[in-house]
């Protein structure tokens, strides 16, 4: 059975909007009459995640000149990560990397990774713990 791409894309929609997992999203098609496999499901969201990004990224407005950057340690999943984040002057999130490693790697990655995305900024603040890099 080949599945419509709006049953694909809310599909990709809830696996991301809810983080369900794969076999309980499954199951939820299931009981919509789509029968899907967890494995295909899982295909769809490595296809299609870096193709939304790169669209979402495109419309994205544009964001300040100025730019704050900080970084905390979250809980995702069971999991504790660090999270990298830079706003700018509205508060608009500007960009985020998510890491397990708390380095000055990653803290250059993330900062590369924002620049290349949405130019360089005329000033960044940054916070003191992320000096310790």
């Amino acid at each position: 059975m080949t599945c419509s791409t709006d049953v694909i894309a809310q599909c990709v929609r809830w696996y991301l909007a809810y983080a369900i997992s794969l076999r309980n999203l499954e199951e939820m098609m299931a009981e919509r009459g789509i029968i899907v496999d967890h494995s295909t499901l899982h295909r769809w969201v490595i296809r299609l995640v870096p193709l939304l990004d790169k669209a979402f990224r495109r419309h994205k407005r544009s964001v300040g000149r100025r730019w704050r950057m900080d970084e905390t340690y979250i809980k995702v999943k069971g999991q504790w990560k660090y999270l990298y984040r830079a706003v700018d002057t509205a508060g608009q999130t500007i960009d985020f990397l998510l890491t397990a490693k708390r380095d000055a790697a990653a803290a250059l990655r993330f900062f590369r990774k924002a620049i290349r995305h949405h130019g360089e900024p005329d000033v960044v603040t940054i916070d003191k713990r992320v000096l310790s890099h």
